[in-house]
């Protein structure tokens, strides 16, 4: 396993290193309603496509770049699938915002084995191998221990389109009204990155990619966080919606203010 987190940490800093070598000359075009794609995560994902697969030439790549429709099947039982999201956080880095991020994840199966989070604005990388732990820059990290809510600082995923009045926003004005405070970072893989480093208390998310959080979610677990869907079933990697927290008493008062809004 530490073969696939050494191939897996220089993918991501290789990958790391073209986007911030493409910052200053930024070319982006739409790929949807108010979703944004750069040559930047194009050339990224190249980088990290041949390195992994020079190095693992029998495994499968998932990329979100790939053609529309790509996610395919999971990985059979004992089959390797990376999981990559070359620059996640696409519209901080196209309007200059420093909170972006790589996220590439090993599934075998059903399961994520190795994941790797790089942030090149900071150089921050956080590794993490299941059943081995969680790590930023090779110090061991661990979840903060908040259990709740009113001291917790949370952050939160919407979809790139919001509707009015929708089931989203009531459960961030109940979580904004009972928490510390509620952040919108942009990135998925950083708002778990640093959920596994103590930095944040909770995170929850309505609608992600797999690529988004593959990663991000085994830091968590290894950091010795809870993870969920969004009303506290099972996480699903497949269909990942989730509601992430340091402690179980702290996940169980956000899934009670997320599920159980009042009337308005």
């Amino acid at each position: 396993m530490s073969d696939f987190i050494k191939v897996c940490e220089q993918a991501a800093r290789a990958g790391g290193d073209v986007l911030l070598k493409w910052q200053q000359r930024i070319q982006a075009r739409e790929k949807g309603p108010k979703d944004l794609v750069t040559q930047a995560d194009i050339e990224s994902q190249e980088v990290i496509r041949g390195i992994l697969l020079k190095a693992f030439p029998d495994h499968r790549f998932l990329g979100e770049e790939d053609p529309h429709g790509a996610v395919g099947e999971p990985p059979a039982k004992g089959e390797y699938c990376w999981v990559v999201d070359p620059l996640d956080g696409t519209a901080n880095y196209v309007h200059g915002l420093q909170s972006f991020a790589v996220s590439i994840a090993l599934r075998c199966g059903g399961d994520v084995v190795a994941g790797t989070v790089y942030d090149p604005i900071r150089d921050e990388c956080y590794n993490a191998i299941r059943g081995d732990g969680a790590w930023l820059n090779g110090a061991a990290i661990a979840v903060s221990g908040c259990r709740v809510l009113e001291q917790a600082l949370v952050a939160v995923s919407f979809p790139a389109s919001v509707p009015r009045g929708c089931e989203e926003i009531a459960g961030f004005i109940e979580v904004l009204h009972r928490s510390r405070a509620v952040r919108r970072l942009g990135s998925a893989a950083l708002n778990l990155s640093y959920l596994a480093a103590g930095r944040l208390d909770g995170y929850w998310a309505s609608s992600v990619k797999i690529w988004d959080v593959a990663a991000g979610v085994l830091l968590v677990q290894e950091a010795g966080g809870v993870v969920s869907g969004p009303g506290g079933g099972q996480f699903d990697l497949d269909a990942p919606k989730l509601a992430t927290a340091a402690t179980s008493e702290l996940h169980a008062e956000m899934i009670g203010a997320l599920t159980n809004l009042p009337e308005r």
